[in-house]
């Protein structure tokens, strides 16, 4: 790695980058805005740790040069100059890692849906335990889980759910950092409470994640919408079934359809619906653009075939194993409670590497 690593271009324009949003977050107006507060904020604490490291790195550097002289005429500095150097090159390594460009959605809020598969009753049991494994998951976390529309099943489960989990603050790794890895298919084996004779069966739900769009992202021509309007269903409390409150919204040219009966009013459930449905021809168009580019530009884990198997839930052996890495862990019951942190480290964990491996193959290839 060059000693100049820290006086690059790129992690110069980090620094000046850095600064101006320091110095745009101290003004006032800014804040009067509290969408552009929030994106800039995000961006802040995104690059932040990468200046730490800069700043870090730059300091060890200088420290080394200084022990290296000193060793020169006194070799009892020797040892000091040997740890110098292991930390540097940590450092270095830390400062590559960073500076491997990000998802730039990690940040961003989600909208989750769950649909019942194959399986019948039995998948819609497991749509329901994923939803529960998601909010318990969330909840660990700090964020909040809003349900947006639901379909129950007659035992309990759900025939489908969306949800929109949101995290507070400016976190650079927000939520789709973390639940971008869980869309396709979810596979549970294991006895269903229908099953008189004790057999294990195998049933499936899909599931489908995508970052919440800003609404200057994505602009909807309203003559582009077929919009209805029924009862809402489930639980609600009072005059939940009374009124047609709820709203079910067609995008005609890609035949999207969304539907939200979580709020009161009418009005607002067409709100959040159009904000669910720019989320999703945000997501569309990602997937389209991404489509395009070569195979080995892609990430395999970043960007999940929604008919894919992506994982198996084995309840008999108190399994559970993501297919896309090789993950298996017999922890099951834990991680239907909502503790998801190993598989979703170790997914995390493959996505970096292929990341640094593109970038490193990019840069040698420029």
């Amino acid at each position: 790695m060059s000693d100049s690593m820290t006086s690059s271009p790129g992690v110069t324009a980090l620094l000046e980058e850095h600064a101006g949003l320091e110095a745009r977050l101290a003004d006032p107006d800014v804040h009067a805005d509290a969408g552009l507060a929030r994106s800039l904020g995000r961006r802040y604490a995104a690059i932040s740790p990468v200046v730490a490291t800069v700043g870090e790195l730059s300091a060890a550097e200088a420290d080394l040069t200084d022990a290296r002289e000193l060793a020169h005429e006194d070799p009892a500095f020797a040892a000091e100059a040997t740890e110098l150097e292991t930390r540097v090159e940590a450092l270095r390594a830390r400062l590559s890692e960073q500076l491997v460009p990000r998802d730039p959605a990690d940040a961003e809020d989600v909208v989750v849906e769950v649909k019942s598969g194959e399986g019948g009753e039995e998948s819609a049991l497991f749509a329901g335990d994923l939803l529960r494994m998601y909010s318990r998951y969330a909840e660990r976390r700090g964020w909040r889980v809003e349900v947006l529309s639901a379909t129950e099943s007659d035992l309990g489960g759900y025939k489908d759910v969306t949800v929109a989990v949101s995290a507070p603050g400016s976190d650079p790794d927000g939520v789709w950092a973390w639940f971008k890895y869980e869309g396709g298919v979810h596979r549970v084996q294991r006895v269903p409470v229908t099953e008189s004779q004790g057999r294990i069966h195998t049933s499936a739900a899909g599931v489908l994640v995508f970052p919440e769009a800003e609404q200057s992202e994505i602009e909807i021509d309203e003559k582009d919408l077929r919009i209805d309007v029924f009862r809402a269903s489930g639980k609600g409390g009072q005059g939940v079934n009374t009124t047609d409150s709820a709203v079910r919204i067609t995008h005609l040219p890609t035949g999207v359809v969304v539907s939200c009966q979580n709020e009161r009013s009418q009005l607002q459930n067409k709100a959040r619906a159009l904000e669910v449905l720019r989320s999703r021809l945000q997501s569309l168009a990602d997937e389209a653009e991404q489509a395009q580019a070569s195979a080995d530009r892609r990430s395999q884990v970043r960007t999940v075939d929604r008919s894919e198997r992506v994982r198996t839930y084995n309840f008999p052996e108190n399994r559970i194993s993501d297919h896309r890495i090789g993950y298996k862990s017999h922890d099951l019951d834990r991680v239907l409670d909502g503790d998801l942190d190993g598989v979703l480290d170790a997914l995390r964990a493959a996505d970096r590497s292929e990341r640094m491996a593109r970038a490193a193959d990019e840069a040698t290839h420029s």
